[in-house]
């Protein structure tokens, strides 16, 4: 088998989208602690009495964009193979010892990552237990969304890429170099790393071998699925054709406002995502006030009334309370 897809029009990451308990508490931690754009307050398409909540950059831009599903009192997650088992960003170079010290004073859990393939990282995690990884990185260009507490200097850039847990990587690995064209960049202990041909910075994908480990359960803290990204609807059903091609069940194409969307769960137990780089969070909402208002797509909008008086009320942007 050929190791890279040169067809393939996936380049990196587009989204991750985990599930909270809370959505408040969410909020604080992702635009306080974490210092993101909160980008866009809509509901889950297919369950509109949950919200479903966006953080990024200035735009959320693809490769940038972490979203959740807060789901009420939802228990915790359960951690094993077939899961993503982190959710990683990266942050410029010397940057770590200001992220030791706010996640510290934020009451954040914080430890030294593994330091795998001569990455320097932290380990922290939001409330309810999502494991997300700063990692520096030189040479991202990307604009950061910056606070008042949180300079541009160490400010998160957007993701670096994500970590799997799986039982046996091989198929996963098929996935990544045939239908999204990744190429395998190295590998260490139980880790293999691959790397987007397209030149994404939020183009890394690690796979972690823990055969003999329990199944992942599903819950608070875990993530839903990973969306890697093409550029728009041409590229959409070049990719789906060749995931088809593999023989992997795929939903057919769904527009969810900001972008196009397929899924498919990977062998390894992964649900993935494929999203369109356009429309984009504007296409509802000017860049000044995006995150502001609850956007509901037209299927809908007649629940508004009911929504707006059911949903819990989210803090203020820059608000701690």
């Amino acid at each position: 088998m050929n190791n890279t897809s040169p067809t393939s029009p996936v380049d990196g990451l587009h989204h991750v989208t985990a599930i909270a308990s809370d959505a408040a508490d969410n909020f604080r931690f992702w635009t306080h602690v974490l210092g993101q754009r909160f980008v866009k307050k809509t509901v889950n398409f297919d369950d509109p009495g949950t919200y479903h909540l966006y953080y990024g950059t200035r735009l959320g831009a693809p490769g940038t964009a972490m979203t959740f599903f807060p789901f009420p009192g939802v228990p915790r997650g359960r951690r094993g193979i077939g899961e993503t088992a982190a959710t990683r960003f990266s942050v410029p170079t010397s940057s770590l010892a200001f992220w030791a010290g706010w996640l510290e004073k934020n009451g954040a859990p914080v430890r030294e990552g593994e330091n795998r393939f001569g990455d320097k990282s932290l380990i922290t995690a939001d409330p309810d237990g999502t494991v997300i990884a700063l990692i520096e990185r030189d040479g991202d260009t990307r604009e950061p969304w910056a606070t008042d507490a949180i300079h541009a200097d160490h400010a998160i850039r957007g993701f670096e890429g994500v970590t799997l847990r799986l039982h046996d990587g091989a198929r996963t690995r098929d996935v990544l170099t045939q239908a999204l064209g990744y190429r395998e960049a190295g590998s260490e202990g139980q880790a293999i790393r691959y790397i987007s041909t397209g030149g994404s910075h939020a183009g890394t994908v690690d796979l972690i071998m823990s055969p003999g480990a329990p199944p992942a359960g599903g819950g608070a803290g875990s993530v839903h699925h990973v969306a890697f990204a093409v550029p728009d609807d041409e590229a959409h059903v070049l990719a789906r054709e060749i995931i088809k091609g593999m023989g992997i069940p795929v939903t057919p194409f769904i527009d969810r406002n900001y972008f196009h969307s397929i899924y498919f769960r990977e062998p390894g137990g992964v649900l993935f995502e494929i999203a369109t780089n356009n429309p984009g969070f504007t296409m509802d909402e000017p860049e000044e006030t995006l995150g502001q208002g609850l956007k509901l797509p037209p299927q809908h909008e007649h629940l508004r009334a009911h929504l707006e008086a059911t949903l819990k009320p989210l803090p203020q942007q820059g608000s701690d309370s």
